[in-house]
């Protein structure tokens, strides 16, 4: 057998880990530990300046959180759509238990934010923040577990996620929106229209989609509407469907050429830029205000107490059924898998605390260790429950979706 040259090796290596389903995650955790760290080292002040260097009239920051944070965008988007077209969320049998758990996920943690910041009218903005779950980080935690979980539990956490993307987007549409300039709003709209007009005739070449899709992105980002919603609104307009032996649907064949950009660029890029958060003078203080607490718990015990007790509720009244071949106990670790918030978390509380750095920092605090003792607490239940039954090994296609 011929063995590839030493020099090609570690490539190879780096290639097979990038296959991996928890390269992602891996590579997002990186990312947010080296910004801890240069955070709090002689290169701080030269970190937090290039955030503000300027390049075509915006700020380094802003072409991260607007403009690569549309391509991210973009991608959840195309998710979205396959999901609900052909995927895991095609029926609503399939979207029952996922659909229900994410429900509650999202309004459990809110409720406990606002427990902790009902008498604070410019922390209240953030109420949306604990809501999110980042499900390249998620699953990357989930599969450093292997075969020890379940095919079922990995598709549950994947499809709640996709809900949750959903939720968080109409969120940010409706509550972070900023005054409307209509006649950016009007050209927006225009090219929405123009774009499904294309669909609609049949047009393929992903060309006539991005182009325009460019146009509508800066039109969206003068219009008031957060820009990165552009990057859904283009990817409900790409043709999913047509798919034969010589060429695959634009969406997939757009969705396939994002996945290797946007897990190990753009995420970890906008990671870097966002998480970086100095120590220097903080107190116990500082871990214990309101909007602190309000995330952190509203991740670590708001997930849990949303996501599980919504799901135990729907699969108890025979609206849904426990994920084939998982415990109630592997159940419980997921919804605590859920509480990992990360890059959406982040990206709320930017939009909610725009001109106040105070409340981003306590916000971004609390995101940390939120999701770091979700995502623990997670891994420790999920490394040692037992499976309901063997199938917890069983083949994919074998799985109650």
């Amino acid at each position: 057998m011929l063995r590839a040259p030493i020099f090609r090796r570690p490539l190879l290596r780096v290639i097979d880990f990038m296959r991996g389903e928890a390269a992602g995650g891996i590579v997002l955790m990186g990312a947010a530990a080296l910004a801890l760290i240069v955070a709090n080292s002689p290169l701080s002040d030269a970190y937090f300046h290039a955030q503000h260097l300027q390049l075509l009239g915006m700020s380094l920051l802003h072409w991260i959180n607007d403009g690569l944070m549309a391509v991210f965008f973009l991608l959840v988007g195309l998710e979205i759509k396959r999901e609900m077209l052909v995927g895991q969320l095609s029926s609503w049998r399939q979207r029952a238990l996922p659909g229900i758990g994410a429900l509650g996920g999202m309004l459990v943690p809110g409720l406990i934010f606002l427990a902790f910041n009902h008498d604070d009218a410019q922390a209240l903005r953030g109420w949306a923040i604990p809501t999110a779950t980042d499900i390249a980080f998620a699953l990357g935690v989930l599969s450093l577990l292997g075969r020890r979980v379940p095919v079922s539990i990995k598709v549950f956490l994947t499809a709640l996620a996709i809900i949750d993307d959903l939720g968080a987007v109409v969120i940010i549409a409706l509550f972070y929106t900023s005054e409307l300039s209509w006649t950016w709003l009007s050209a927006a709209i225009g090219i929405l229209a123009l774009l499904a007009v294309l669909n609609r005739t049949g047009v393929r070449r992903l060309a006539a989609y991005l182009v325009p899709g460019a146009l509508l992105w800066y039109c969206v980002l003068q219009s008031g509407v957060h820009a990165t919603l552009a990057g859904v609104a283009l990817a409900l307009c790409i043709p999913a469907g047509h798919d034969d032996d010589r060429q695959h649907p634009p969406l997939i064949v757009l969705e396939h050429a994002l996945h290797r950009v946007v897990p190990f660029l753009i995420i970890p890029l906008f990671g870097f830029a966002n998480a970086g958060l100095s120590f220097v003078g903080m107190t116990m203080a500082d871990l214990t205000r309101p909007l602190t607490l309000g995330v952190a718990l509203g991740l670590l015990v708001g997930k849990l107490l949303g996501v599980f007790g919504c799901a135990s509720l729907a699969i108890g009244t025979g609206i849904a059924r426990l994920p084939q071949g998982a415990s109630w106990m592997q159940l419980v670790g997921v919804s605590l898998m859920c509480g990992i918030g990360f890059t959406m978390s982040l990206f709320i509380s930017l939009l909610a605390y725009a001109d106040q750095p105070m409340l981003q920092a306590d916000a971004k605090i609390g995101i940390l260790a939120g999701s770091m003792l979700a995502g623990l607490a997670g891994f420790i239940i999920l490394r040692w429950a037992a499976p309901a039954e063997s199938l917890s090994m069983a083949d994919p296609s074998t799985v109650d979706r």
